[in-house]
């Protein structure tokens, strides 16, 4: 089965420990300080392989962890640091945290490698705590904890053009025809378990990515049937094909399925319904008869600026006007993929993601109040007297939802704001 989608936990690596020694040679009977370093945590990093195109193997391992720092020794020996974690996912995949599905990063496009939780900072041994009137400390720095989150991984494949229709109304003949694609081809719902991926290459224009989204059934969006798991492939594409059968070889009424796949993709997501289509109106090679069944397709959906191209995908006619109309589509619209934005920084978050925190309002005081476990270990590592230790305190408390907490809450500005004795003028 084609996985495009799995639920992962990743750890950093810890700190290791500085060390507390002293040199004890011959003749040295009062040896400074010696303690070493820690090594630093390996950091779990994410990188684009270009050789994979599903997200099986996270499939069959769910936790993974970098190594961590070793601890510093005597002599001022430093700890070996921890290996780097590195997670290699498919181009488009798309990393999410799982807690509040919001965007970490999307790996597509320039973005090839990405730091996903930095290892912990190797603690520093007593040799660095040494001073004219403590020359012999006995004490060393620990090394930072590791960090724990739960990420999503989705793959939203990358292509240019997007097909779309219902089951059987020929999508994966249609995209052998045009493409190097060779998608397994069976009569029967839901044919097409893998959402396909072809390049188009025209004669004397730019060649195009398309794909072939499995058959869409009415109730997909809502989770009815295997189309909805495949929605997410289009979210990408830029122009859409819309294929149907206009033979009505199964009885069905073409005009008809145009409206259930469309109400399928407003209701899944409103911007996808709303780019560019073109209705490919196919098995025009099995149409019998005086009855032209595009002309009531074309009366139907050209008013509203839809072209109407009728087609054979066995056969081969009218692909090419299809096809070069498409790449006119897609050179009216800006030469830019879709990248999903950052909502969600593992950077500013502080322990485990499910840490709780509570965001109230004191009507004694006239102040909200901000207390729970996850803030009071960022106010612990955090200099909020310094200009980047504050801003971390801003992006922490947006990136968090603590901002959108208090904002339902009904705060204005010049409001007060406390946590753990701290006090604060609330300003957006």
């Amino acid at each position: 089965m084609f996985a495009d989608r799995a639920r992962v936990f990743v750890i950093s690596g810890k700190g290791g420990d500085g060390h507390v020694s002293f040199r004890r040679e011959k003749y040295v009977p009062n040896g400074g300080p010696d303690g070493g370093d820690g090594g630093h945590g390996g950091s779990v990093i994410l990188e684009v392989d270009d050789g994979l195109n599903t997200l099986t193997d996270y499939r069959h391992v769910r936790k993974y962890r970098a190594m961590d720092g070793e601890n510093g020794d005597k002599k001022n020996r430093k700890g070996k640091n921890g290996e780097d974690l590195i997670l290699k996912v498919p181009e488009g995949t798309v990393i999410k945290e799982a807690e509040s599905g919001k965007v970490i990063t999307d790996m597509s496009g320039e973005n090839r490698r990405f730091l996903l939780l930095k290892g912990g900072r190797g603690g520093s041994g007593n040799q660095h705590y040494a001073t004219s009137t403590m020359q012999a400390p006995k004490y060393a720095q620990p090394g930072q904890p590791s960090k724990e989150l739960e990420i999503l991984m989705e793959l939203k494949v990358i292509a240019d053009v997007g097909l779309v229709g219902f089951p059987n109304v020929g999508k994966s003949t249609f995209l052998t025809k045009v493409s190097n694609a060779r998608p397994k081809i069976a009569n029967y719902h839901f044919t097409t378990l893998n959402p396909h991926l072809g390049v188009v290459d025209l004669q004397d224009a730019k060649g195009f990515v398309i794909a072939d989204i499995p058959g869409l059934i009415e109730g997909a969006s809502e989770g009815v049937g295997l189309g909805f798991e495949f929605l997410r492939h289009i979210e990408r594409t830029k122009v859409i094909i819309h294929i149907v059968d206009a033979a009505s070889t199964e009885g069905r009424d073409p005009v008809a399925d145009i409206y259930a796949i469309n109400k399928e993709l407003e209701s899944y997501n409103p911007e996808i319904a709303a780019r560019p289509q073109v209705i490919a109106a196919n098995k025009m090679d099995m149409v019998y008869g005086e009855d032209d069944p595009v002309r009531k397709i074309k009366d139907e959906f050209e008013p509203k600026g839809i072209k109407v191209y009728p087609i054979s995908a066995i056969g081969g006619q009218g692909i090419r006007e299809l096809l070069y109309h498409v790449r006119e589509m897609l050179d009216k619209l800006p030469d830019k993929r879709l990248i999903f934005e950052q909502e969600f920084d593992p950077e500013y978050m502080t322990g485990s993601s499910k840490d709780p925190y509570t965001v109230t309002y004191d009507q004694k005081e006239n102040e909200y109040v901000i207390e729970g476990p996850r803030i009071e270990k960022m106010l612990g590592y955090t200099n909020l007297e310094s200009e980047k230790g504050f801003t971390f305190f801003q992006n922490f408390l947006k990136m968090n939802g603590i901002l959108d907490e208090l904002e339902q809450l009904g705060i204005q500005e010049g409001d007060t704001v406390r946590m753990y004795g701290l006090s604060f003028d609330y300003y957006k």
